[in-house]
């Protein structure tokens, strides 16, 4: 199987909406047993697919279209001043990347993120089988990127390589502790990511889908100049 034509899709039935209040969504999503092939895993992030564990899909909903697909040009990208002081105050912080693994250290960082930041949200109570499925799935696009000061595990996050075209953000965990916000973890990983990409020569990384509406999402419109697929074409916002 070579072709993105050839690939099975399959649809969920409508339910609500986790972002906008009172909408249903639906997902089209790729017949999770299939084998993707370095070009189909290119073209499905170019068509505005990502992953979550074993799933790869993107919103196909019938009434809106809200969810917009993001990705940052990485040779264009420069830190602005907000995020110039997040990387000044992790100075401190080395980073590295590795296949995902669940083990005690990672597992009890998840946890306490999930259990003080998303209480409220699908992902509560976390689990070991919760964090094994979604987060180390053993995909072999997949890695972790790890923050670290000292020998302190701080955050990490799960990204996938796209062959040949960039990386795509897939989720951030990282220590709730109040001591840490004023390190802007969540925006750390991000301006990190970007810098593994520029050092691997990719020209993108995808931060999943941006919602004007959905403040949990407004985060991803500080990473200019940004690209928003419209209609099937990607377009420049500076």
């Amino acid at each position: 199987m070579s072709g993105f034509e050839t690939l099975k899709f399959f649809s969920t039935a409508p339910h609500p909406c986790s972002y906008l209040e009172g909408q249903e969504a639906t997902t089209l999503f790729v017949e999770p047993s299939t084998t993707l092939s370095a070009e189909q895993v290119v073209k499905l992030a170019e068509s505005g697919f990502r992953r979550s564990g074993r799933y790869t899909y993107r919103p196909h909903c019938a009434q809106c279209s809200a969810c917009i697909s993001v990705r940052v040009p990485v040779k264009s990208f420069q830190p602005k001043r907000r995020q110039i002081r997040t990387l000044k105050k992790n100075q401190d912080v080395s980073f590295t990347a590795r296949t995902p693994i669940l083990d005690e250290e990672r597992y009890e960082l998840y946890r306490r993120y999930i259990e003080v930041r998303h209480a409220d949200g699908d992902m509560y109570p976390p689990s070991p089988s919760q964090y094994e499925s979604f987060l180390a799935s053993n995909s072999q696009h997949a890695f972790f990127l790890e923050a670290r000061i000292n020998e302190r595990l701080i955050a990490v996050t799960l990204f996938d390589e796209i062959p040949g075209n960039g990386l795509s953000a897939i989720y951030t965990f990282f220590e709730p502790d109040p001591e840490f916000d004023a390190r802007s973890l969540g925006r750390l990983m991000v301006l990190q990511l970007i810098e593994v990409a520029r050092g691997l020569e990719l020209p993108y990384v995808y931060l999943g889908y941006w919602i004007r509406d959905s403040k949990k999402m407004a985060y991803k419109n500080e990473y200019r100049p940004i690209e928003m697929l419209i209609n099937s074409r990607w377009i420049r916002a500076e």
